[in-house]
């Protein structure tokens, strides 16, 4: 049977981290880490994921705040809201939940918000800095994905992993953190050509294509390390009721090494990322433990994640 990496446990561990880091904030005299989230429409599921962040803001002590905003709103409005809180020294984070209306340019409110306070990590030059290994605010999702690798796996050097999807928000970021960890990455999608023989040689599947139970039992190695980011709501064909299920089949892949459930693996991590986010960027905004005389002196530290220092790889 592979081991569980439970990444519950894993999320509770990293908000005590980050909790420390908050503490240790204002015992110097420093305001809390502020975040703002920003909601606009009544969507479902960002409504659940707001709360959810909100009462994670609480657990750590960070200072959130929201802003809810009619589906009608114009794109000029929430532009102009969102320049306020870049102005705004209170706020240190900046969050606009996703999906946004049709008539608004996501892209474009995306790019508004400043690199500094970017803490979903999605800004260009936010991208371009982890794409180079210059610092930045890396997305939450991927920074989770390697912190729970790292739980079983310390030291990727020299290991196969293999990316299925080549999103923005998960897919190319995580190949670029494998790459600094010094793995050896190949980034496919559900329309490769013999994307179950590239599986089968990985150490590390990372699987996050969106198609449910893509990843059957005879693409996994023996002793191979699976991260599901997958989740969708399918009906069960046994009971007649819906159930969550990832992108990899996870009944056929005990043999694997180590695998994430669906749900309570990456899912957990997204959000305890984000509040470590919002305290990096604090304390990158606020000018804390930072060397004037280095390069990447606006870069924050990746300490708490990884365990080592900020310098970025150069290689």
């Amino acid at each position: 049977m592979a081991d569980i990496i439970d990444g519950r446990a894993i999320a509770r561990q990293l908000d005590e981290k980050t909790k420390a880091e908050v503490d240790a904030l204002v015992a110097a005299g420093h305001p809390a880490p502020g975040l703002t989230v920003i909601l606009v429409g009544d969507d479902g599921a960002s409504q659940v994921y707001v709360r959810r962040k909100i009462k994670a803001c609480e657990r750590v002590g960070i200072k959130s705040t929201e802003h809810r905003l009619p589906v009608d709103t114009s794109q000029e409005e929430l532009l102009a809201l969102i320049d306020q809180l870049n102005k705004d020294p209170e706020v240190h984070g900046i969050l606009c939940q996703v999906p946004l209306p049709e008539h608004i340019d996501t892209r474009l409110v995306l790019r508004t918000i400043t690199p500094e306070k970017d803490v979903d990590g999605f800004h260009p030059v936010n991208v371009g800095r982890l794409s180079t290994g210059t610092g930045g605010i890396v997305p939450c999702t991927p920074l989770g994905v390697m912190m729970l690798i790292h739980t079983v796996i310390p030291d990727l050097t020299g290991m196969d992993a293999v990316v299925i999807g080549k999103s923005n928000i998960v897919g190319k970021p995580v190949a670029n953190l494998l790459l600094d960890a010094e793995a050896t990455v190949t980034v496919t999608h559900i329309y490769t050509h013999g994307l179950p023989d590239i599986c089968r040689k990985a150490d590390v599947i990372v699987a996050a294509a969106g198609a449910p139970e893509l990843v059957k039992g005879d693409w996994v190695k023996e002793g191979a390390v699976i991260i599901d980011v997958g989740i969708t709501r399918i009906l069960d064909e046994e009971t007649g009721k819906e159930k969550l299920v990832g992108d990899v089949a996870f009944d056929e892949c005990q043999h694997a090494k180590a695998i994430t459930p669906v749900p309570g693996g990456v899912g957990p991590m997204t959000i305890a990322c984000l509040l470590a986010n919002t305290v990096q960027a604090a304390k990158g905004l606020l000018g804390v433990n930072k060397d004037v005389s280095s390069d990447y002196a606006d870069a924050p530290s990746r300490s708490m994640f990884t365990g080592s220092g900020s310098t970025p790889n150069q290689d």
